[in-house]
């Protein structure tokens, strides 16, 4: 493993060593904001680390599948990550809305289902809401099948976002929703789906017997449990935390925590070149 930044449990050696030994019955999934995106201001603006492609494509003839997980519309996820039409992500997977949509290379389009009929709801009740609360400023963000509220261009993010919690759990009760926190954000979207189902899911799929997973939020702890389950059923697992000075809730359940996606990247790299050639 020279080369390689060494996991900080016993599970996590496991995994990596797993990963290494039997590439091609490995499952590698990530997060995308913050994990292979920058956080920044503008959501839109998330663009993908411009060396994110290339790493992933490295690997994504040597594995069983490489999947995105994300919170984001699948089909915007692709466009800022620049996914699409890259050499060797052939087998390259979106699920997007937390799994409730998917991309893959082949269809070139997102199946997306319908929006669920609290959503109006939401809609409708949501900037009085934010009025009442003293909170007009908060950016609401409509996906479509869930609606998303930010808070990071607000004077104190953090209070605002404590502050918007439980009212919005409410509102998301009363219309049949969840509420899913995130990194200075809250989604209320439809039950019954989340990052943890959608790798199980993956995992069923590609009939792999290890899984990487790369997440850096709240909204990767699901993922997280799936992994620690799957590693309880008899399988292999390694958890990476692409970690940043703002959010640190996933450091202690991770086997190895790296800078950011810049960080991730380079993980990547040193896995690709750790791993026969193709």
């Amino acid at each position: 493993m020279t080369g390689l930044p060494t996991p900080s449990t016993p599970d996590g050696r496991e995994g990596l060593a797993a990963l290494l030994g039997d590439p091609q019955g490995t499952l590698l999934g990530f997060d995308f904001d913050g994990t292979l995106a920058p956080i920044v201001d503008e959501p839109t603006a998330a663009h993908g680390h411009p060396d994110a492609p290339a790493a992933l494509a490295a690997l994504a003839g040597r594995v069983a599948l490489i999947a995105v997980v994300t919170g984001r519309p699948a089909s915007q996820a692709v466009e800022l990550g620049g996914f699409a039409g890259v050499p060797g992500l052939e087998r390259l997977v979106v699920l997007g809305q937390y799994g409730f949509e998917r991309w893959d290379i082949n269809s070139k389009t997102a199946q997306v289902p319908e929006p669920t009929a609290g959503l109006d709801t939401v809609r409708s009740q949501l900037p009085r809401l934010l009025e009442v609360l003293g909170l007009p400023d908060a950016h609401i963000e409509d996906k479509g099948i869930a609606v998303a509220v930010h808070v990071r261009r607000m004077d104190d993010p953090a209070g605002a976002f404590h502050e918007l919690h439980a009212p919005l759990a409410a509102l998301a009760s009363r219309s049949g929703l969840s509420l899913e926190p995130g990194r200075l954000v809250l989604e209320l979207r439809a039950e019954g789906m989340d990052k943890g189902e959608a790798l199980r899911g993956l995992l069923r799929e590609s009939g792999a017997r290890t899984v990487m997973f790369v997440g850096d939020d709240l909204g990767d702890v699901a993922a997280f449990d799936a992994v620690d389950e799957f590693r309880a059923e008899g399988g292999y697992g390694l958890l990476v935390c692409s970690g940043s000075v703002e959010q640190n809730a996933l450091v202690e359940r991770s086997d190895l925590v790296v800078d950011g996606p810049p960080g991730v990247v380079a993980l990547l790299r040193t896995i690709a070149d750790a791993l026969p050639r193709p």
